[in-house]
Order: structure tokens, then C-alpha cells, then sequence
């Protein structure tokens, strides 16, 4: 499909905004230039005018024999990005039939937005700013505002000098079939090479960083041991993993120590025993789905019957801070099949529930076929139920992000038990303090405390680069050596 833009130099927001209402669609962006199209393919045409004082938008669309238009206007010194996307948001409304509840806003972080807004104007003119000016529903305002609300509360605990650790794990037992992360099959004979020689040079890094941290004023807040999946490893690895943070790192000031060990054919008590003793406060155990034909269909080699009893066993070694994943939107669920993986994680009574929405990565195994985000509203039933059933039962939204090419163009929510806000997800989220990351795949994040100003080192993608390359580090520790001397110290 091609967006052609005349005099309207917002090409990412544009193509943002039709990606909602056409998710399957790769685009062709075109600037100051008649564009033809087939029928079939689709154009939408963009156009801005300006007048002494006043700014015009005109769209036109044409899709599979309808053309509509739709025109606005106003005053010079308004954005041009919210009038554009407003009547883009129209035209593309009548063609389609949808009405995306997230309105014009596209942005990953909605949170951080109504945030700013409420901390400016106040949080009735911020929820009226969302409804009328992003087009945003009712419902998903009240929701960011609750979530901006409750991470405000965690981010006020927060000093100037606060910054969190992310270890990456960047390999599975196989990849689902909607994943899009970098990560290796652990069962491949390249990844079983890869493997030992990565956790060696994994525990280096975090000990040369540990080096460069303890001659600063930061303070560690929260680990997170993310993947992949961090339980690949061995019980030993996970013992030695564990013991390099604690005794490289000071934990002191430490409120929340994370490891993900999402999936149950990963796992054994001796695993458990492994997180448990190295001080880990927090796990994820994450079925996607209780149905065993849905697991099956998207790659995952264990029942729901597995998920119960890899929950158990770490109940029974004293784990109060669990987390379980849910995601909306899976081929072959439906709405009521839905509302039974979600009943069944809750009588397993976790501490929190993350429930994701499906979203196409081009890199996955998924296909971008239109039967894809058809499914669009039998998810919207399966969020919104969720966010009932959740609500009442005492969960709070306590973060939240959105993903471009998700089905129905939702959102993914982390509720939580009062208490059981997971700190990290909140800081990386929010982007409100540094993150030194370790391994491939990484990133780190460092903030200005003054300014708020964020750069980012970025760690070799991939496993082999890591292994191969490691002495290339060098030079980001330099980096984040320079960065702790100028506003550290």
C-alpha cells in the first residue's frame, strides 16, 4: 500500500497511524509526487496547506474500489502531527469499518505520555487531552491513568542516583512460533557450542561492570534475569550466574531481584533450589495459554497439567512473588476458551498476571495473513474481560506498553497484587533511571539525572557476535566509564 505525503512531512506518524487499520500491509512511502495505484493495492493520500494563520489536512483514500475524504483545519501554531493523525483517523474509519481504541496515539509508552501530561495539567485535563485530542476510547484513558497513577507512586521511591541490572539469557529449548526475539534453540548443535562459551563470557561482563560501578555513587534497585529463557541454563550455571551478582554487585539498596523461568519443560527443583539460594524475590513461570492444542500449536513442549506443577514446586520452596504471562489473541483461541486459561491461572493465585496481546514480528514464524487481525475483536472481548476479572478480583494495572501490528491494535498490561509492582518493569518502561545490561541482544540505558537525556549502547545482536567479538565491549565500557565519571562521581 502506498501513503503518498504532499507538503506533510510526518512520515513515521502517518504510517504508524495506517499500520493500525492495515497491520497486514507492508507500505510504500512517496513525498511530493503524484502517485497511480492499482485498485487493489491501495493509496492514501495526504496533503497539507497553509494559509496566513491556518493549516488545512486533507486525506484521500482508496482501497479495494471505495475512496473516501476527509478534510480539517486549524491554526498555524497547533501540531500538525494531532490534526494529521485525527483526520487520517477518519478517513481510514470509513474505509475499514474500525475504530482503534487507542485513537490516534501510536507510541509505545502510553503511560509515560499521560504521565506528563497529568504532572502539567492536571488529570482531568490530561484523560480530556487523550479522549479528545488522541481520540482515545473512554476505557483505555481510565486504564493508562490508573497505571500512570500507581507507577508514579514507585517511581517517587526512586533516588537520583538509582540504576537496575538486565542479564540476557538469549536462548529457549525452541522458539514459539509469534516470538521475535533473538534467541537460540538450546536443543540446536550450534547453540550447544555456543552455550558454555556465552555463560563464561557472560559472567566476565558482569564482573567488569560490577568493577566500573563500585567506583561510582549508583545504586542497583532491581535485577532482572530475562531471556529467552534464563532456565536453560543448568542447575550449576544458575548457581554461578547467581553467586557472580552477589558478590560482584552491592545488593543493599537492592528491592527486587527477578529470573525468569518461563517455561515449565525447562525446569526442576533443583533449578528452583538454584534461584532460591542465590536470592532471587521475584520469577516469571509463563503459560501463554492452559489449552494443551494451542500450546502445541505454537511450539511449546509442555501441558497446562506442567505449568500447575512447576508453579507448585516453587511454592513449595517459599517463592511469594510469582508472575504468570497470558497473551490474547492466539490462533485458535476463542474468547470463552480464553476466559478458561485466565480462571485457571487465577485459582493458581499468582501475585501478578501480565496479559500480552498477540503482535506480528516479520521475524517470527507467524504469517501477516488478513484472517491474522480479523481476529481483532474476539481479542478485544478477551482484554477487556481480563481487565474485569482482574480488576475485581484486587489486581491493580500497574504497567503497561503497546506493540506495533498487534491484533486489534491493543495494549499489554501488567496487573499486580498491591505490594507486587515489579519495580524493573516500571524503571525500563518508564525510562526514569539507568539500566546496564549484559549479554547479547542487550541494551543499555543511561540517564542524565539533571536533563532526563537517555543514550544507549547496544550489545552485539546475536550469541555468535557475542562470543567471537567479546573484546569489542571494551570500547562501550568505556562509554559507561566516561558516563559514572561525569555524573557518578
Amino acid at each position: 500500500m502506498v501513503i503518498n505525503l504532499v507538503h506533510c512531512p510526518l512520515r513515521y506518524e502517518m504510517e504508524k497511524l495506517s499500520m493500525a487499520f492495515f497491520p497486514q500491509e507492508k507500505f510504500q512511502i512517496r513525498e511530493e509526487e503524484p502517485y497511480e495505484t492499482s485498485d487493489e493495492q491501495g493509496v492514501i493520500t495526504i496533503c497539507k496547506e497553509e494559509t496566513a494563520g491556518s493549516q488545512k489536512i486533507t486525506v484521500t483514500v482508496s482501497k479495494d474500489g471505495q475512496t473516501v475524504t476527509e478534510t480539517g483545519e486549524g491554526p498555524t501554531e497547533t501540531y500538525s502531527d494531532l490534526l494529521a493523525g485525527r483526520v487520517l483517523y477518519r478517513a481510514l474509519s470509513q474505509i475499514t469499518g474500525l475504530t482503534p481504541p487507542w485513537g490516534i496515539l501510536t507510541g509505545v509508552r502510553p503511560s509515560k505520555l499521560m504521565t506528563k501530561k497529568m504532572s502539567e495539567v492536571g488529570t482531568k485535563a490530561a484523560k480530556d487531552y487523550f479522549q479528545k485530542e488522541l481520540l482515545v476510547t473512554p476505557e483505555k484513558t481510565d486504564l493508562v491513568c490508573r497505571v500512570s497513577e500507581i507507577e508514579e507512586q514507585i517511581i517517587a521511591t526512586s533516588s537520583r542516583n538509582s540504576y537496575s541490572l538486565y542479564i540476557s539469557i538469549p536462548f529457549c529449548p525452541n522458539r514459539c512460533s509469534y516470538c521475535s526475539f533473538v534467541s537460540h534453540s538450546i536443543s540446536s548443535p550450534g547453540a550447544k557450542k555456543l552455550f558454555p562459551v556465552y555463560v563464561d563470557l557472560l559472567l566476565e561482563e558482569l564482573r567488569q561492570t560490577a568493577a566500573l560501578v563500585k567506583n561510582s555513587n549508583l545504586q542497583l534497585e532491581s535485577v532482572y534475569v530475562g531471556g529467552g529463557t534464563p532456565s536453560t541454563l543448568s542447575a550449576e550455571q544458575i548457581t554461578a550466574l547467581l553467586t557472580t551478582v552477589n558478590t560482584e554487585f552491592d545488593l543493599s539498596h537492592c528491592r527486587e531481584f527477578t529470573f525468569e523461568a518461563g517455561r515449565p519443560d525447562t525446569m526442576n527443583l533443583a533449578k528452583w533450589q538454584a534461584i532460591k539460594d542465590g536470592g532471587v524475590t521475584r520469577v516469571s513461570i509463563n503459560p501463554q495459554t492452559m489449552t494443551d492444542s494451542i500450546l502445541q500449536s505454537i511450539g511449546r513442549d509442555h501441558t497446562a497439567e506442567d505449568i500447575k506443577s512447576c508453579f507448585a514446586d516453587a511454592r513449595s520452596l517459599g517463592f511469594q512473588d510469582i508472575n504468570m504471562d497470558l497473551i490474547a489473541g492466539l490462533e485458535g483461541d476463542t474468547p470463552e476458551n480464553f476466559r478458561r486459561s485466565l480462571d485457571a491461572v487465577m485459582a493458581l493465585d499468582p501475585e501478578s498476571i501480565t496479559v500480552h496481546t498477540l503482535a506480528y514480528k516479520r521475524s517470527s514464524n507467524l504469517e501477516a495473513t488478513k484472517e491474522l487481525f480479523l481476529r481483532g475483536k474476539d481479542t478485544d472481548k478477551m482484554v477487556s474481560e481480563a481487565q474485569e476479572k482482574l480488576s475485581a478480583a484486587g489486581y491493580l494495572p500497574y504497567y503497561m506498553y503497546r506493540q506495533t501490528r498487534s491484533v486489534g491494535n491493543l495494549e499489554n498490561v501488567g496487573w499486580c497484587k498491591p505490594g507486587h509492582e515489579c519495580y524493573y518493569n516500571i524503571y525500563m518502561m518508564e525510562e526514569c533511571h539507568t539500566i546496564l545490561s549484559c549479554g547479547a541482544g542487550a541494551v543499555t540505558k543511561l540517564k542524565v539525572p539533571e536533563t532526563g537525556a537517555i543514550s544507549r549502547l547496544f550489545h552485539f545482536k546475536y550469541p555468535y557476535e557475542y562470543n567471537t567479538q567479546f573484546e569489542k565491549l571494551q570500547t562501550q565500557k568505556q562509554e559507561l566509564e566516561r558516563f559514572l565519571q561525569d555524573y557518578h562521581q
